[in-house]
């Protein structure tokens, strides 16, 4: 009987069976003690939210001159903490090595201008996104341009080798009158189009134009985000309670202003590092 692979296939389908019938017939309480979130009852438990955080990205995250992390990224998790009635631990960490961290335990969520990364949504779980960093297609408010379709025969500004200058070569595929002018640094090319007018538009990520509308320079957004690039709060793949609490709390923040608010505040210091 021992080598009889009929015995075994039948012992394999009867476990199979007892364990589908033991399922269907648990009780509500042993459900819910099944799918515990362990992440969300230590924060609930401590009154900790650990977060990991490399501060190299101004006006993001930063290190102030007592040496502590701040920033938009900082004042944020401390809103949405707040939202829960827990406050944050922020645990600095290297760029490369957050998520890690994260799979490992050591922090229950990383805020740190963190990309969504569509290939890791198996190992972690992200929340929506509450920043846009994505390339924009900017001007001028009393500008003729409503749009892409407007750009045939303009001339737009990019910085060289960058993500919106890789857009601007996209868009001449579509429309071959659109000029692409590079310019060295994004500030250069805002410039070339708020001062000295040598530009029509300029194709700049969303941190950057955010940053220059903040300091007062008169640009506006046309048409959605052109290549996105949202940032997102990452959280362990089984803490679907914090996940759900992030998500609403991001949602009331949203609502109630405090995200703009945020920007305003932080995005007024320039610079940018990592």
């Amino acid at each position: 009987m021992r080598g009889n692979p009929r015995w075994w296939g039948g012992l394999l389908v009867i476990a199979v069976l007892l364990t589908i019938t033991a399922l269907f017939f648990l009780s509500p309480e042993t459900i819910a003690l099944l799918r515990r979130d362990n992440t969300w009852r230590t924060i609930q438990t401590t009154g900790h939210w650990r977060v990991g955080m490399d501060p190299s990205f101004p006006p993001f995250e930063s290190l102030d001159s007592t040496g502590q992390p701040h920033g938009f990224d900082v004042a944020f998790a401390e809103e949405l903490a707040a939202t829960w009635g827990v406050t944050v631990t922020l645990v600095p960490i290297g760029f490369d090595s957050l998520l890690d961290a994260l799979q490992a335990g050591k922090v229950d969520s990383v805020i740190s201008a963190l990309p969504f990364d569509e290939r890791l949504t198996k190992d972690v779980a992200y929340s929506p996104p509450y920043f846009e960093a994505g390339i924009f297609l900017a001007t001028l408010p009393d500008s003729q341009i409503n749009g892409i379709e407007a750009l045939a025969n303009r001339t737009v500004g990019v910085e060289w080798g960058s993500m919106g200058d890789m857009v601007g070569r996209r868009l001449q595929t579509t429309t071959p009158t659109v000029q692409i002018k590079p310019f060295d640094t994004p500030a250069a090319a805002i410039d070339a189009l708020v001062t000295q007018g040598s530009v029509d538009a300029i194709l700049i990520d969303h941190v950057t134009l955010r940053m220059a509308q903040v300091q007062g320079a008169p640009l506006i957004t046309v048409g959605p985000v052109l290549e996105s690039n949202p940032f997102v709060i990452a959280m362990p793949i089984a803490a679907h309670e914090l996940q759900a609490a992030v998500a609403q709390g991001l949602a009331a923040l949203q609502e109630r202003g405090t995200i703009v608010a945020l920007e305003e505040s932080w995005f007024a210091d320039a610079g940018e590092s990592r």
